[in-house]
């Protein structure tokens, strides 16, 4: 009897008038917004976030794609307490500190990238995730700070480094100390180059601006999830600026890797065994 009492599942409510009535919990299914079905969450996160319909594949918090990609138990979180502050007394419609203190409530987080080391299959290596429900995962000064450390840490300890990105591209609010990030990252990625160390990037939908432009597209091998939205700036802002139409399929992941800018495109239920494989490859 208790499973049918529970709030998880539908139940049938009968109103004074007699009147039959369905109540369903909150946050019980989702609709995909590639095909429009209506999908059930339980099974939904079973999937890895991804439609059975149409294979259309939904975004995923950084706890959830730290379960996808690391042995359980294994993730070991650096840098937690890093957060951005307001340099410039920022101000548009609201001020930047309400937003980051509204974001922070709403995901979770304190900022739009989780760190920390982790094993998967047992091998060891370094992890940043980008979550997308932090201020659209853009990137500031907190955000290049964490990979920095990251990558140095990697260095230390001989760690291979897996970069998953999501971004709309430069935080605004922090001006050029957003952009300051770009070259930051890239010199960290430089040395980790020297130590002869392995760099993987998983781009997902959507990775855009100053993040494309720097530390995604570095890697060793750039993976990207299928229908990944990838470039510096949007299809209709590069439409109107070239006055030209573009290709079909433009800026998708597929598109890119005919173009040569990623190297494979990597269903989510494949990827735990395909990037287990490259660790095993790039072992120093």
């Amino acid at each position: 009897m208790a499973l049918f009492g529970s709030q998880r599942y539908s139940k049938l409510s009968l109103p004074a008038n007699g009147e039959r009535k369905m109540v369903i919990p909150d946050g019980s299914w989702i609709k995909c917004r590639n095909c429009g079905q209506t999908l059930y969450a339980d099974r939904l996160e079973d999937n890895h976030q991804v439609c059975w319909y149409c294979g259309h594949h939904l975004a995923m918090t950084a706890e959830q794609r730290i379960k996808l990609v690391t042995d359980k138990d294994s993730f070991v979180e650096m840098d937690r307490n890093l957060v951005s502050v307001d340099a410039l007394g920022f101000s548009d419609s609201k001020t930047y500190v309400d937003r980051l203190n509204e974001n922070s409530k709403k995901s979770g987080l304190n900022d739009a990238i989780v760190c920390g080391t982790a094993t998967l299959d047992g091998r060891a290596f370094a992890l940043g995730i980008m979550d997308f429900r932090f201020m659209g995962a853009s990137m500031g000064s907190v955000v290049g700070e964490k990979i920095a450390r990251l990558v140095e840490l990697a260095i230390e300890k001989k760690l291979p480094v897996l970069l998953v990105t999501a971004s709309g591209g430069a935080r605004m609010q922090e001006g050029i100390l957003s952009l300051m990030q770009m070259p930051k990252t890239c010199a960290a990625l430089e040395r980790l180059d020297e130590a002869k160390l392995g760099y993987f990037v998983l781009m997902t939908n959507p990775t855009y601006g100053g993040v494309t432009a720097s530390f995604a597209s570095l890697g060793d091998i750039i993976m990207a999830e299928p229908g990944a939205m990838i470039g510096f700036a949007g299809p209709r802002v590069i439409q109107e600026t070239t006055n030209s139409k573009l290709p079909e399929g433009f800026q998708t992941a597929e598109f890119l890797v005919e173009k040569g800018l990623i190297d494979r495109v990597v269903e989510r239920k494949n990827f735990r065994k395909e990037f287990s494989l490259l660790l095993e490859i790039f072992k120093k």
